[in-house]
């Protein structure tokens, strides 16, 4: 964890605070929705989109990387997604098997990180597969909801928006199966090396 002069652990760096931001903003946009503030959900979601692209930049130029912020990012990200795909299926805006497959993913990786943590073994190395799927999707929602609008803008939204969502959708399951691979090849080096000094 990223360490302040005095060598305490800081938690309330910039980065984290952004973090923090945008957990208190996901049942901002889940009211939104659902009373149909479509204009001010839409800002909601960009601010959010752009607020996750920032803090991970700030964090690598600040040297503000710190274990809260590697557990707290993922996790806005994670509930944003969730809501927000709950809150569009609930109005209609995108398919109940858009939300099952983005949701059985995190689900599939959620039961190996605790069958890896219960095992002694560390959170797995991020992705650039994962960041992608998950910045595409992120960006799928708001033209999605944009979609809405009478055309040509929501025409356009609504290409734009399933363009982004599929792409997503491919990197995110893309993500989940090197995941899966680097922890089967995680846990096969250790059972080689106990092997060894068994033997």
């Amino acid at each position: 964890m990223s360490q302040d002069v005095t060598g305490g652990p800081r938690v309330l760096t910039v980065p984290n605070i952004i973090s923090m931001a945008r957990l208190l903003l996901v049942p901002v946009f889940a009211w939104l929705v659902a009373q149909g503030h479509d204009a001010w959900a839409l800002a909601v979601l960009l601010l959010a989109g752009a607020s996750d692209w920032l803090d991970g930049v700030l964090a690598r130029r600040m040297h503000q990387v710190t274990r809260l912020g590697q557990m707290l990012d993922p996790a806005a990200d994670r509930l944003f997604i969730l809501v927000t795909l709950v809150g569009l299926a609930w109005r209609g805006v995108v398919p109940v098997w858009l939300v099952v497959v983005l949701v059985l993913r995190d689900v599939v990786l959620a039961v190996l990180l605790v069958a890896l943590a219960r095992s002694g073994y560390p959170p797995l190395r991020v992705h650039l597969a994962g960041k992608a799927g998950t910045f595409a999707i992120m960006y799928a929602f708001p033209l999605l909801l944009l979609s809405e609008w009478p055309s040509p803008v929501g025409l356009v939204a609504g290409v734009l928006g399933w363009a982004c969502a599929l792409w997503g959708v491919a990197l995110y399951w893309f993500a989940g199966a090197l995941y899966l691979t680097q922890a089967a090849s995680v846990m096969r080096r250790d059972a080689r090396v106990r092997a060894a000094e068994a033997a």
